[in-house]
């Protein structure tokens, strides 16, 4: 259903901290031009935490209509609210997205049984492609393998973001929850690495500077040319490093910035970027051969 490289997208600011609709909806011209094989707005990497509803509403509509169909638009719909999970999942449906993030309840830690509550609620409210976003450093809470396979069962449930970076992960997800069940690579060092382990694709931060180098690396994968994938693989590594070299998504907005795609400025609290870091992506971004 979704594969290849996906990117989480950033969301521009204008420079008085309002959404910046024209650079938003260009840059997701730029990464459907470049290869980019599907659109996840106001994840984490769009500082979901940040945006009104209204904001995040206005977003995903944006993204459909940017996309045109020309690619799949997973929009960000998680909440550590149950309701509100529901309710940005149906502003999902109905704003045209393809499927929807949904990230585990961070901050409350419930138990496997509430995730499995929680999930199956919004599966059964909502009748629209669900993608389970499993990542345990901000949710604090790691949804276990048992629990994915019983929500795997329920027709809406149809795969997972894993950014535990734990490689055996999705070896056992596979045998749970079968071989069509769609994983997704939340960490974009392992994306190669995932995929043999039974992965289709990664929902990258990177992609939002590299969407060309990204994209290729998951055609090269695909076309059994694992020497060329391993050689971006390498390019990308130092790339990688920058974009979390502080509070994603503060490096890679920053990245966004040098290439004319965005403004560097993240809602409050996140900082903007040390200088020393600037100088860090700004390197590693001409190492990759995306700044002269």
């Amino acid at each position: 259903m979704f594969k290849g490289s996906l990117v989480a997208l950033i969301t521009p600011m204008a420079e008085n901290g309002a959404l910046d609709a024209k650079a938003f909806q260009d840059f997701v011209e730029w990464q459907v031009s470049e290869g980019t094989a599907g659109l996840i707005p106001v994840g984490t990497t769009g500082e979901s935490p940040t945006l009104s509803h209204e904001e995040h509403h206005r977003v995903v509509e944006m993204c459909v209509e940017a996309a045109a169909g020309r690619v799949p638009v997973i929009a960000g719909a998680g909440s550590n609210s149950t309701e509100e999970a529901i309710a940005l999942t149906r502003h999902a449906r109905e704003a045209g997205a393809d499927a929807a993030l949904v990230v585990t309840p961070y901050y409350n830690k419930p138990t496997q049984e509430g995730l499995y509550l929680h999930f199956t609620a919004i599966a059964d409210a909502v009748d629209l492609p669900i993608i389970i976003y499993n990542i345990p450093p901000r949710s604090v809470i790691d949804m276990s393998v048992e629990t994915m396979a019983r929500l795997a069962k329920h027709p809406n449930i149809v795969g997972v973001k894993d950014a535990t970076a734990n490689l055996t992960r999705p070896l056992h997800t596979r045998l749970a929850c079968g071989p069509d069940f769609c994983q997704l690579s939340g960490e974009d060092h392992t994306a190669l690495a995932f995929r043999a382990a039974g992965g289709v694709g990664c929902i990258s931060v990177t992609a939002n500077v590299a969407p060309r180098l990204c994209a290729r690396m998951h055609a090269a994968w695909e076309a059994g040319q694992i020497q060329e994938a391993m050689e971006i693989q390498d390019r990308l590594t130092p790339l990688h490093d920058a974009m979390f070299c502080e509070t994603s998504p503060g490096p890679v907005k920053y990245a966004a910035s040098l290439l004319g795609y965005s403004s560097a400025r993240c809602r409050l609290p996140l900082a903007p970027v040390g200088d020393a870091n600037r100088a860090r992506v700004k390197a590693a971004m001409v190492a990759a051969g995306l700044l002269n």
